[in-house]
């Protein structure tokens, strides 16, 4: 997969899987963690505008992108510290979007001392369930389709997620709906064979653990996603006890970072000062 900024692209073993990641810059740490329809090149907007003051970090989760799967049982949260491990890095902030921000936030809750702080892009939270509305939501706008053709799969993601049930399609760019689909394609490959791993849950669940989250968290969300995503950004700013709600980017859906990488760059920097 091309590198877009201009670093070598390095591979990393991290408890038995190697792992792919571009770092750029130096200051303190920051590790970007992608949505699970998409992997490290969502990040293409915020990775150099972070590198002016920090050392990024946007990985590749184990089985995305072109990260390694063993047949072996892991989590990703313990892969994240085994990362920060295997680069020396004692203490980082962690940036996470959709997936990833479920990933990140399992993270600060299992190795609290590791991370510096969060923010929070149309994150879900383990353990959270999805409301009747969401539900009849893919029902209305994806409907049944066959798992095994990524492609119409990955067009029915995109169309739910990205492009959201506020809009339509021909009022989001269509380079950023022909990136998700591809970035998509291979993301639901590598959640195929995700399936057939035996991958680790954060016990207790992090949805009834938000005040547990002591460090800095920035939530946000698309004025374009879920409602159930937009409510989660609310609570999870709510509980943690030094949470801030970022407002609602405007004509955004749910990969926010890569769709309005301005507003969310500002907010970044802002944040992590």
């Amino acid at each position: 997969m091309p590198d877009p900024y201009g670093a070598p692209v390095a591979k990393i073993e991290v408890n038995g899987a190697l792992l792919t990641y571009d770092e750029v810059g130096s200051g303190s740490p920051v590790v970007l963690l992608h949505a699970g329809i998409a992997d490290r090149r969502m990040w293409r907007g915020q990775v150099l505008a972070l590198a002016a003051r920090h050392r990024v970090i946007a990985v590749d989760l184990r089985g995305y992108g072109d990260s390694e799967l063993p047949p072996t049982p892991f989590a990703h949260h313990d892969d994240v510290i085994g990362l920060l491990d295997a680069l020396g890095v004692a203490q980082a902030a962690l940036v996470g979007c959709s997936f990833g921000g479920k990933v990140a936030v399992d993270t600060a809750l299992a190795y609290p001392e590791r991370v510096a702080a969060l923010a929070l892009f149309g994150a879900p939270v383990s353990g959270n369930e999805w409301s009747e509305e969401t539900e009849q939501l893919w029902e209305q706008l994806v409907g049944d389709v066959d798992p095994e053709d990524f492609g119409a799969t990955a067009a029915g993601e995109v169309r739910f997620w990205v492009v959201g049930p506020t809009r339509e399609p021909s009022d989001v760019d269509p380079e950023l709906i022909r990136f998700a689909e591809e970035m998509d394609r291979r993301a639901l490959a590598a959640e195929q064979a995700l399936s057939a791993v035996e991958a680790g849950e954060l016990d207790p669940p992090a949805i009834e653990r938000l005040a547990e989250l002591r460090m800095p968290v920035l939530a946000g969300a698309g004025a374009d996603d879920l409602a159930d995503i937009r409510r989660l950004a609310d609570r999870i700013a709510a509980e943690a006890p030094r949470g801030v709600r970022l407002p609602d980017v405007p004509d955004a859906g749910h990969l926010l970072p890569l769709e309005r990488p301005e507003p969310v760059n500002a907010a970044l920097l802002d944040f992590l000062r």
